[in-house]
């Protein structure tokens, strides 16, 4: 009884357009875990506010939402940039096109190809392969670009070493076939690029799933307690928003 009394409360005090976030472990390793249903929840990308200065932080993005009757929940980076906070690859928010999609390899996580593209439209989200995005060429209103792809169609990035001795602090994000769902992970203790991959191929069951970035990686979920605001300003940032409360 005490039990079902709580799960009651859990469903009243958490809004119906919540994501919902959890901790885990998986083969040895501590994540964050957060799902968002793109038919009932708004999941927009941020990089400059009104006046063209970057966001940078959360808390900035919250402000701004505040302002307009509306709330920050569940929060991310979301991609890779540069030193002024441009994105590195392919950027839209709001129709509006920022960066034009890189397709060619390059040093760094970025231009270990596959790279992929995640795209936002209205009621779904899909990371697609940045070759496969060039091809279909979706209407995406808003979409982020970064790499290398940690899921291709089912299979771990092939350039992936079980036994990979770079290890940090990382998120990315994977969806669902049928789009319905985006599902964003960050390792709460330094994995691989290997680890990561198998996280969201075989324990979250995802097709597709793309690496946002390492060591810079931060979490918005305040029901897990967590807003981490770190000393340096992020680029990219994708989050729910909410009405107010």
């Amino acid at each position: 009884m005490r039990l079902l009394v709580l799960l009651a409360l859990v469903l009243v005090t958490r809004p119906a357009d919540a994501a919902a976030c959890r901790s885990e472990t998986y083969a040895g390793n501590k994540y964050s875990i957060c799902e968002v249903d793109l038919t009932q929840e708004n999941l927009q990308l941020f990089l400059k506010d009104e006046d063209g200065q970057i966001y940078g932080h959360f808390g900035n993005v919250e402000a701004t939402l505040n302002a307009n009757g509306q709330h920050l929940g569940f929060a991310m980076n979301a991609g890779m940039f540069h030193e002024d906070r441009a994105p590195v690859g392919h950027y839209v928010e709001n129709g509006q096109e920022v960066q034009r999609v890189i397709s060619s390899d390059g040093p760094g996580n970025f231009g270990l190809l596959p790279n992929g593209v995640l795209c936002l439209r209205d009621g779904r989200a899909d990371v697609f392969e940045t070759k496969a995005f060039l091809r279909d060429n979706p209407p995406c209103v808003s979409a982020t670009q970064s790499g290398p792809m940690l899921v291709i169609d089912g299979a771990l990035h092939p350039k992936f070493l079980e036994d990979g001795t770079s290890r940090y602090i990382r998120n990315g994000v994977g969806t669902t076939a049928d789009g319905t769902r985006a599902v964003f992970a960050i390792s709460d203790n330094t994995v691989n690029f290997y680890d990561f991959g198998v996280l969201f191929r075989d324990h979250l069951k995802m097709p597709n799933a793309l690496y946002f970035d390492g060591n810079v990686s931060r979490l918005r979920a305040p029901e897990l307690g967590r807003d981490d605001a770190g000393f340096s300003a992020l680029g990219p940032i994708i989050g729910v928003v909410e009405p107010a409360r």
